[in-house]
């Protein structure tokens, strides 16, 4: 109020200051304008719109981004298409998922069937819908508590949503406390806590021990509506992993909590695609109250757990249906214990308010049924390792003749698979010697990152990591002795892989970096990205528009550990400032090895937070975003990412 006043009473300085305000205001936005309109983010230009030999945009004046990265280090030194900075989006879209964006399905007017919940598929948007700007984080965010303390708490300004502790407050599942968020570890049927829940179905299963694990013939677990994911946080201390999985629905914040807790989860639904996992990759299917309707379209989702089951597998069931004697409970079991009868399930134990199915171990009893008994044998052409957008189909995906008569997987307890060549190598033209070189080369080359990271990381630092180009499974099993766990991502053109990483005892899924991942921003401590950008510039994908993902899914402080062809290093470093990733940052000439197919470097980033100024400052860039310019920059150019 003085200083208001002071002011009053000299009009002309007044008047002075606000001219002087108004024209950094406008000097700020032109020079935003310039950057918005002389690199868009991640764009490409075709052919025709490209007028000479010098890549220079007549119309704009700015550079043409170069689709053969080889010539990059050359030019670098000539031309200024590596852009200083990129617009930061506005706030509201700080939270945002681009193929999971229910707002961009009522702005394109896509009709998707709720009742088959379709609306929670992927529908990632067209090029001109896309937004080339960084993901802001909510105001107040903070760096992530560190695991194991995340498991039981977590900062209410990182996931500002408080509504699930008020509906779900008689049932433990979270409880907001102060600046935190506080999970008890309970459950809609297992309030008194998921550890005193798993030693109990433990003994339904008579395993020894009370242990989970089963000596270690249980180790990969699929949680299906896994709520905040309590259950898979306390199966860990029982040497099993479970893949908690619920979609973006109307307790949308349910895996965003769980991977701010730094427990293995992901988005996803079953509706009319199939999870994007291979055949035979979990021990144990687990649904708990998951209000799933297991008896539609013929059971096509129980058909679909079928297919991701191993020879043997459970699927543990703990809801009404399987307790309660209401004639509508009581119709829904009659009719479900019918399906899975048909389908060659057996009861294993039944008790109190849950019951435990098991899958044939062989073909024995689809052979011996009515060749017109529903549901059907899948056809003999059929892929059940497909995964990666194909549709669900309602038959029972048999065992190889192999499978059959060896009445299993084949595959050692937990943890000597994580070494042990698994069987299904063959099927992927891999020898077990090769298996085992490949395993030695990752453990080699995980030492060599962490001595150029030892400076940096802090104790705790790191816990929710992704492996982009996964292969089979080597750098993950290296990170094995660290309390850390592995998202591995097989690319879509290579995805036969991932049952290699299912079969070690890692989860992963299959993926397509020409789209956005399905995952909340700021979800990962780790991103390794080992060859994936030469692979999507062979395809006419955008190197800038992966490393806008990339900013997107990697939390602030974490780091990118980028290996690829030192062109691809060089250009990617020269971006890191329009990233805001100018801090720390190490690249070395690795050493030759068995799996270098060319010359390759490492660069190892680390994303910086944000302080409340970086923010304010370049949050004026926002505005860019939906200005009209902007919008008509960006359907002047051709982008093949969605985003």
């Amino acid at each position: 109020m003085k200083l208001k006043s002071e002011l009053s009473s000299f009009p002309t300085a007044n008047k002075l200051l606000k001219f002087a305000l108004i024209g950094l205001i406008g000097c700020l936005g032109l020079l935003c304008l310039y950057y918005g309109w002389s690199f868009g983010p991640g764009s490409r230009r075709s052919d025709e719109e490209a007028s000479g030999s010098d890549g220079v945009d007549p119309l704009f004046g700015g550079f043409v981004l170069h689709h053969d990265l080889d010539d990059l280090h050359d030019d670098q030194e000539h031309n200024s298409e590596v852009p200083k900075s990129l617009p930061i989006c506005d706030l509201r879209f700080s939270e945002l998922i681009p193929c999971l964006d229910r707002n961009l399905i009522y702005q394109l007017r896509l009709k998707p069937n709720l009742t088959l919940m379709e609306h929670y598929e992927r529908h990632c948007p067209p090029p001109e819908r896309r937004y080339n700007c960084l993901i802001p984080p909510p105001l107040g965010y903070k760096i992530p508590i560190r695991w194991p303390a995340s498991r039981d708490e977590v900062w209410k300004a990182n996931i500002p949503h408080t509504h699930l502790a008020q509906e779900k407050s008689d049932q433990n599942w979270m409880v907001v406390n102060g600046d935190k968020i506080n999970f008890p570890g309970g459950g809609t049927h297992f309030h008194d806590g998921a550890d005193k829940y798993i030693v109990a179905l433990s003994r339904m299963l008579k395993f020894p021990g009370d242990k989970f694990n089963n000596g270690g013939n249980i180790r990969n677990v699929l949680d299906v509506g896994c709520g905040v994911a309590s259950f898979g946080a306390y199966l860990l201390s029982h040497d099993v992993i479970a893949l908690s999985l619920a979609p973006n629905d109307v307790h949308e914040n349910q895996i965003q909590f769980a991977l701010e807790r730094g427990i293995p989860s992901t988005l996803g639904i079953l509706g009319t695609k199939r999870l994007t996992y291979p055949s035979r990759s979990f021990e144990l299917a687990h649904c708990s109250r998951c209000r799933i309707d297991w008896l539609q379209r013929d059971g096509i989702l129980l058909l679909e757990l079928d297919r991701l089951l191993r020879p043997g597998g459970y699927f543990v069931y703990t809801s009404p249906e399987a307790y309660a004697n209401d004639p509508e409970n009581r119709r829904i079991w009659n009719a479900m214990y019918d399906l899975l009868k048909r389908m060659c399930w057996r009861v294993v134990t039944k008790k109190e308010q849950s019951v435990v199915w098991a899958k044939p171990l062989t073909n024995s009893c689809y052979l011996k049924r009515d060749s017109r008994t529903r549901p059907p044998l899948c056809d003999s052409k059929d892929d059940p390792d497909a995964s990666w957008n194909v549709s669900m189909k309602a038959c029972i995906s048999r065992y190889t003749s192999k499978m059959h008569k060896e009445k299993g997987s084949g595959l050692a307890p937990w943890p000597q698979r994580l070494t042990a060549a698994p069987p299904r190598l063959e099927e992927i033209g891999v020898s077990p010697e090769e298996f085992q070189e490949d395993t030695n080369i990752w453990h080699f080359r995980v030492i060599e990152y962490w001595k150029q990271m030892k400076s940096v990381i802090q104790k705790n630092s790191i816990r929710n990591v992704m492996d982009m180009n996964s292969y089979l499974g080597g750098f993950a099993a290296a990170l094995n002795e660290k309390d850390v766990w592995v998202m591995n991502v097989a690319p879509v053109h290579v995805s036969a892989r991932l049952k290699i990483i299912y079969d070690r005892g890692l989860i992963g899924t299959v993926h397509d970096w020409c789209e956005a991942f399905s995952t909340y921003p700021r979800t990962y401590d780790l991103l390794h990205a080992w060859e994936v950008f030469s692979e999507i510039d062979e395809r006419g994908c955008s190197t800038e528009d992966l490393l806008i993902e990339m900013d997107r899914i990697l939390r602030p402080d974490g780091f990118a550990i980028i290996r690829d062809k030192p062109a691809v290093i060089n250009y990617i470093r020269k971006f890191l400032t329009a990233l805001k990733w100018d801090g720390w940052l190490s690249e070395v000439e690795p050493r030759v090895d068995a799996l270098s197919s060319r010359d390759e470097g490492v660069l190892i980033a680390r994303k910086k937070l944000w302080d409340e100024g970086t923010s304010v400052i370049y949050m004026l860039d926002a505005v860019l975003v939906h200005s009209p310019a902007w919008s008509k920059r960006m359907h002047r150019k051709r982008n093949v990412f969605s985003y």
